[in-house]
């Protein structure tokens, strides 16, 4: 059965001779570079220990120095799996989503069809390149000189001309004895709605030939000369040859320039494209006037495993990098992905260049930002998120994308890069430390300790600071628990996710300690030291309401932290019930002016909550307080006493 060529081109296209290698055989890391497409291992055909089987996957074909088996795609299939050159063709097809062709008697016929087609469409390309050296062509050339091209690299892109004119290719080709039909197949003209004869589809335009990865001419790109023209670029239409969406410019260079270690860069034009090769940067290429397709993604990655866009410094440049975002979201693999290099603002490559030469453009190629970042900076641009709210929009946008990735290694990946660039957008800003010196030392600013509540209201006249302080020492307690016993960092993520933190430097522990659940971390002090410095640590280790959690646990002492974090937690769940109920009784009270009244009732409502966290071993001055606190028993006597009057007062 005879094939069209056109299948064999797209079948080869869609799939990787790695790819389909690489399902049989284990690559050796040590000899192959996959972004050259220079893979290496042992060979599949015969029994061997060393790595003498190598495949090219920039000209298709592999070759064993062993056994000298050697072939492409469909040989490979047929050899392993033991299969005629058909079936091997079919299972290819299958993988890759397309049907195989029914036996069709015209198949020659078409094959044949196509050869003519590209021969109509050499001659086209000659035929434009002669006429921008005529007369007709002036304005032409005059255009390119001003751009900084030169008749040399003219002729090295074969740059043309199309003629102001409704007949000119068609006339000429007509005289070349080619059929009416094989010109109007290759997109070459358009036939007359008036019953006239077919006119040319490019008219005076600088013509700009596309050629496919094979290097055979299957389209033109037009740019207008008159300004007032409806479209600046124009492409051919779509045709036997030609699939849009398929194909890129520059193609075929570009692959080889890859394949020599060179970065494959996606701009936006022909102009970028020619302006980065004659820069050095040969491994350039555009799509064709449209946003890049998911079928033109994956011709890119068969080039280079990470590509960069380089696309132009506005708005324009920008919504494109955005919606390429969302089509690759879905399609990356390990070892593929996209770097996004912006153009400074309205410039493009080709503007750069001119500007400030090749080396500014190598300057915005080296900062190239991985597509996590430009997700991430869509998703926070010209937006506040000063409310809880807010901040839960963002988590869920940024879910949603994150979804949208098939792969569970490269989701988990950005999920937790996401986490990490939420964390320096939200963490509190460094206020720990003082300028000055206290005793020789740098001394620590408790930024955000707790303070006595203000009287701007009666409610808040009868808020008691006694409240605020066992918040913020229970809140040290799990803190120093989690920073000593790191293996219970990730039970208690949720936990922490609640704590209040009025104190600055407590809030900027907890985020720090969120920022490395599930990681594994094993040391959690030198984070802290890391990012704040010693002082801090010091400070929350040394507090004396912090000996339940001593800076080195002894072995075992994993399930000791469970018990006080989880104790802790349920006591400030406690405190805030408490607080809430506290308030509703202020309501009642209404407008009593007795603050004697008032602040006794605050202290009972906090001495009815308080209960022991941990018993400890009692000493000749302190025993345990209800806070989980050393206190001084002479201080635990005046509570007492306290408490008998509270009661006292009551019963009056």
């Amino acid at each position: 059965m005879s094939l069209p060529p056109g299948f064999m081109d797209e079948l080869r296209s869609r799939t990787s001779l790695v790819q389909v290698v690489g399902r049989k055989v284990m690559w050796d890391q040590r000899k192959s570079n996959p972004g050259k497409g220079d893979m290496w291992a042992p060979c599949p055909f015969h029994h061997e220990k060393s790595a003498s089987f190598h495949v090219d996957d920039q000209k298709g074909y592999y070759y064993c120095f062993g056994c000298q088996a050697k072939g492409d795609m469909i040989n490979f299939v047929q050899e392993t799996e033991n299969v005629p050159f058909m079936e091997a063709v079919k299972i290819l097809a299958e993988e890759v989503g397309m049907k195989v062709p029914e036996r069709d008697p015209q198949a020659q016929a078409k094959s044949d069809k196509r050869t003519l087609l590209t021969d109509v469409m050499e001659q086209a390309v000659q035929f434009f390149r002669m006429s921008l050296k005529t007369g007709a062509g002036r304005d032409a050339r005059d255009y390119l000189e001003k751009r900084g091209l030169s008749g040399a690299q003219w002729d090295r892109w074969e740059i043309g001309f199309a003629p102001d004119g409704w007949q000119n290719l068609w006339d000429a080709l007509k005289g070349k004895g080619v059929p009416d039909e094989l010109i109007l197949a290759a997109g070459l003209a358009k036939p007359s709605n008036k019953g006239k004869k077919p006119y040319d589809t490019f008219r005076n335009r600088i013509m700009f030939p596309i050629r496919d990865g094979r290097g055979r001419a299957i389209a033109f790109g037009g740019r207008a000369m008159d300004p007032n023209d409806h479209a600046k670029y124009l492409n051919s239409p779509e045709t036997e040859l030609f699939d849009k969406g398929r194909s890129l410019y520059n193609q075929k260079p570009a692959r080889e320039a890859a394949g020599k270690g060179k970065p494959l860069i996606v701009a936006e034009g022909y102009m970028d494209v020619i302006a980065l090769s004659e820069a050095g940067f040969q491994g350039a290429v555009a799509p064709l006037g449209t946003a890049i397709t998911e079928n033109q993604l994956a011709l890119l990655w068969r080039i280079s495993p990470e590509p960069i866009i380089a696309l132009d410094g506005d708005k324009a440049g920008v919504r494109a990098a955005q919606r390429l975002i969302d089509l690759a979201l879905p399609l990356l693999e390990a070892g593929k992905s996209l770097r996004f290099a912006m153009m400074p603002e309205g410039q493009d490559p080709d503007d750069l260049i001119k500007a400030k030469g090749a080396g500014a453009v190598q300057a915005v190629l080296d900062q190239a930002q991985p597509m996590v970042d430009l997700l991430w900076q869509r998703e926070i641009e010209g937006k506040s998120f000063d409310s809880p709210e807010r901040k839960a929009a963002l988590d869920k946008a940024l879910r949603e994308k994150i979804k949208l990735i098939r792969d569970p290694s490269i989701r988990s990946h950005y999920g937790q890069a996401i986490k990490d660039m939420r964390w320096e957008l939200f963490r509190p800003q460094k206020q720990g430390f003082s300028g000055g010196k206290s005793g020789g030392k740098s001394r620590f600013i408790r930024a955000g300790a707790p303070m006595k509540a203000q009287a701007s209201t009666k409610a808040s006249t009868l808020v008691s600071a006694d409240e605020a302080q066992q918040q913020y020492l229970r809140e040290a307690v799990i803190l120093a628990s989690v920073v000593s016993t790191p293996a219970v960092l990730d039970e208690f993520e949720e936990g922490l996710e609640n704590l209040h933190c009025a104190n600055e430097d407590m809030r900027f522990i907890r985020d720090l300690l969120l920022r490395q659940a599930h990681r594994g971390v094993t040391d959690l002090k030198s984070v802290i030291e890391d990012a704040m410095g010693p002082e801090a640590l010091d400070f929350l280790m040394g507090n004396p309401h912090v000996r339940i959690a001593p800076p080195v646990m002894k072995p075992g002492d994993e399930e000791i932290a469970r018990l006080i974090i989880a104790e802790s937690l349920r006591k400030l769940g406690s405190l805030a019930g408490q607080q809430a109920e506290v308030a509703e009784a202020i309501e009642v009270i209404g407008d009593v002016e007795d603050e004697t009244v008032t602040w006794r009732l605050a202290q009972a409502a906090d001495a009815l909550h308080k209960a022991p966290l941990m018993p400890e071993e009692d000493s000749a001055e302190f025993e345990m307080g209800d806070n989980g606190a050393p206190i001084d028993k002479d201080e635990r006597r005046a509570l007492d006493a306290l408490m008998e009057n509270i009661s006292f007062t009551k019963g009056k």
